[in-house]
């Protein structure tokens, strides 16, 4: 019982890794979508995804898509359209797959690449705005004041004159 409780809790390491790695997840996360308690909901979401594999020993992609769109939907208000459901859901069956094997360093092996790639992820942060910047003596300013009137060459068309059934016909200008 310790060997399978050890490979089952494997297995859900390799579920959070799939997830943190997976940039839809992490940028709702670090963008406030799922709530002030975004993170614990990425959490129960590894936790959730897991238990879904062992409840159901023979999903198929499309399922695996559809539940994992689902979960983003409900706790992230967010519909993953940037094609990276196939991909995770891959990448989650495939180490299911290994776990059912009992190609337990195979799976270790995936899932320390799939941990690697997550650290070297790239922070985004917003650019400093003006107000950010110390020099004030280089303000500039526009000069919104044209030198001269606008001029206009003609003036423009009177509205054409309704149709005799009522109609306005519009037409290109020349």
């Amino acid at each position: 019982m310790a060997a399978s409780a050890a490979s089952r809790e494997l297995f859900a390491k390799g579920v959070r890794a799939v997830l943190q790695s997976w940039p839809v997840l992490q940028i709702a996360v670090d963008n406030g979508f799922g709530g002030v308690y975004g993170q614990q909901k990425a959490d129960w979401m590894a936790d959730v995804v897991q238990q879904h594999f062992h409840d159901n020993a023979d999903l198929q992609q499309d399922e695996v898509e559809d539940f994992l769109a689902q979960l983003m939907d409900q706790e992230f208000d967010t519909v993953v359209d940037d094609g990276s459901l196939p991909q995770v859901s891959a990448s989650l069956l495939q180490m299911f797959s290994q776990w059912q094997q009992g190609a337990l360093q195979q799976l270790k092996h995936t899932i320390n690449i799939l941990t690697q790639r997550s650290d070297q992820r790239a922070k985004v942060t917003a650019p400093p705005s003006e107000s950010d910047d110390d020099s004030d003596d280089e303000t500039q300013k526009m000069d919104c004041h044209s030198s001269s009137p606008p001029v206009r060459t003609q003036p423009p068309p009177p509205p054409p004159p309704p149709d005799e059934d009522g109609w306005t016909v519009v037409r290109k200008k020349k």
